[in-house]
């Protein structure tokens, strides 16, 4: 059975292990600007859906992370979505890209107003053995 995880995501401004929990913890203080908030794609209103798993890569048994740099707008969509580390594996990065590009962000704030902000979002993609 294949699965599709989306660990927490990465302010760009301080990378951190990638884990496979859904939520973002907050970041050590004084490693961000007062009153600076980043983007946020699992917050409990959004309904961004994990990727499809490639029908080819679930065939070849292909797996791995996707890496993707977003920006994100005030408005809480993406305003562009980079690789920024490939899993290896082509079909995995564009079923990535696809789905990130859809999510909707609840957008960073600094100081009660939302602005724009880049955040690194991995996507694992795992087969499930059995």
């Amino acid at each position: 059975m294949p699965s599709v995880a989306t660990p927490p995501l990465r302010s760009v401004r301080r990378p951190r292990t990638v884990t496979a929990a859904r939520t973002a913890s907050p970041p050590p203080s004084g490693t961000r600007p007062a009153g600076f908030q980043p983007p946020d794609a699992f917050a409990a209103y959004l309904h961004n859906p994990k990727p499809a798993y490639p029908r080819r890569a679930r065939r070849h048994h292909w797996q791995g992370l996707v890496l993707l740099r977003v920006q994100v707008g005030t408005d809480g969509r993406p305003l562009r979505v980079d690789l920024a580390r490939s899993s290896g594996h082509a079909s995995l990065d564009r079923a990535a890209l696809r789905a990130v590009k859809a999510w909707r962000f609840r957008p960073a704030r600094r100081d009660g107003e939302a602005v724009t902000a880049e955040v690194e979002v991995p996507i694992r993609f795992r087969l499930k053995k059995g």
